[in-house]
């Protein structure tokens, strides 16, 4: 399987604590406009995933969702969750941190992008 989300040390680290805060987490991209456009963090209990929502990998023991349409948009690329330092949406619990989560991202390699395109993507929720 094609890895398509990690993370960064100081965006784990940055779970870990928050985690120990909230309980489990989950991320999820939906690829709105403005603050939408972040990955947005949420205790797992608070957001409900839909099937239509397409699980991209675990991040620091936390599950990573992305809307169907930006999947589309994103399907060919790998993102890489970080954290900077300013303030994001007020509903993504690393906020009152004074920092936020942001996506980096890199198109796959040619090996890469061929394996993509032979898996089918999972929808819903799997944590």
């Amino acid at each position: 399987m094609v890895e398509r989300v990690s993370i960064t040390p100081e965006a784990a680290a940055l779970v870990r604590k928050l985690a120990a805060v909230y309980g489990p987490l989950l991320f999820h991209q939906s690829g709105g406009c403005c603050d939408g456009s972040s990955p947005m963090c949420y205790p797992r209990g608070e957001f409900r995933v839909g099937d239509s929502d397409v699980f991209l990998g675990w991040v620091a023991d936390t599950p990573f969702y992305i809307s169907r349409p930006q999947f589309e948009y994103w399907k060919h690329t790998h993102l890489t969750v970080d954290v900077v330092p300013g303030r994001g949406s007020g509903f993504s619990v690393e906020a009152p941190e004074g920092v936020r989560f942001i996506i980096r991202s890199r198109l796959f390699t040619d090996e890469e992008a061929k394996a993509a395109e032979a898996e089918s993507p999972p929808t819903g929720c799997r944590h």
